[in-house]
């Protein structure tokens, strides 16, 4: 899966920013894609500190751009910007009070052009990265929401490596059927992103009518919306899982079924099942799980967990621009 993007991203060279321009796993992520030459860290942060840091901990960060909100050239131009995207909901004090801030400077830099993706989260909260996102960023035009992905990875029988996405699993809590197509339609892109030929299943408790209720409900009705937004897609729903994964079992329980027991992309009705389903995917299926990764937005910008190594960092660095659209 690195290697497809990877190609992508040497073909089409970008900047990243990193608003924790002074966090080790940052520094080390950001030397590792330096040596690589296809993405280039912008580090957000005080020129002094970023670079006492890196030295400090033996980390090569030459050819990083280092930005310092306090000495910005633009800063003027930014905040007028930003005043206006707000639309009188921030005086101009308040925006540059915000900018002052790794994670808002970080946003407005792709905004203006600076950078073409952005990674946070190292320390700010998610809540923190995406608030500044919706603000400045946006959603795409016809999107109304911003949905979220994980990719899922493992080495398969044949050598190859099997690879899935599930959504949505941090962002919406009990999304309606035509929220959930939204989600659908952000998920095939992104499956497609990643080398995935989708074949999406809207997941439930029952497979074709087998049960009732109105979560089946949901889901049948967000499938059936899907299908006519998404024609030529490979779509099916309800299914329980086992339908949509086993080609044994989806002949016994739907053998009309368009995915034919080979779904590699699921819908979840509600983000408890989607939070639950790809950690026990992550856990007991030896899946390694790449995300939360957000749909929907006018640019790729991604959430760290607090958690998170430095592989981690370079990993979903890599996809994240490999998000940005040719």
């Amino acid at each position: 899966m690195f290697e497809f993007l990877i190609k992508k991203l040497k073909a089409h060279p970008r900047k990243i920013v990193f608003t924790e321009g002074t966090d080790p796993r940052i520094l080390e992520a950001s030397a590792r894609l330096l040596s690589g030459t296809f993405l280039t860290p912008v580090l957000v942060g005080k020129r002094e500190e970023i670079q006492a840091a890196a030295e400090d901990i033996g980390f090569n960060i030459r050819g990083a751009e280092i930005m310092d909100p306090e000495d910005f050239p633009e800063m003027d131009k930014m905040v007028e910007e930003m005043v206006a995207l707000r639309k009188g909901k921030m005086t101009e004090d308040q925006c540059r009070k915000a900018l002052a801030q790794g994670n808002y400077f970080g946003t407005m830099l792709i905004r203006m052009g600076y950078a073409d993706a952005l990674l946070g989260g190292a320390t700010y909260s998610t809540a923190d990265t995406v608030r500044p996102a919706l603000q400045i960023i946006k959603t795409k035009p016809g999107n109304k929401i911003v949905s979220s992905c994980f990719i899922l990875v493992r080495p398969s029988a044949t050598g190859d490596r099997e690879v899935l996405a599930m959504a949505d699993c941090a962002i919406n809590i009990k999304p309606d059927e035509d929220q959930l197509v939204e989600i659908a339609q952000e998920t095939f892109a992104t499956a497609q992103t990643f080398g995935i030929d989708p074949k999406i299943a809207f997941l439930s408790y029952s497979t074709h009518g087998s049960g009732t209720g109105e979560d089946v409900d949901k889901m049948r009705n967000a499938c059936a919306k899907a299908k006519a937004a998404m024609p030529d897609a490979v779509i099916d729903g309800e299914l329980q899982f086992d339908a949509a994964v086993s080609p044994r079992v989806c002949k016994t329980k739907c053998p009309d079924s368009p995915v034919q027991g080979r779904a590699n992309t699921f819908i979840f009705p509600d983000i408890n099942a989607g939070n639950i389903g790809y950690k026990i995917c992550q856990r007991m299926g030896s899946f390694e799980a790449y995300g939360p990764i957000l749909q929907g937005l006018n640019a790729p910008i991604n959430d760290l967990s607090r958690g998170c190594n430095a592989q981690e960092v370079y990993s979903m660095a890599i996809i994240t621009a490999g998000l940005c659209e040719d």
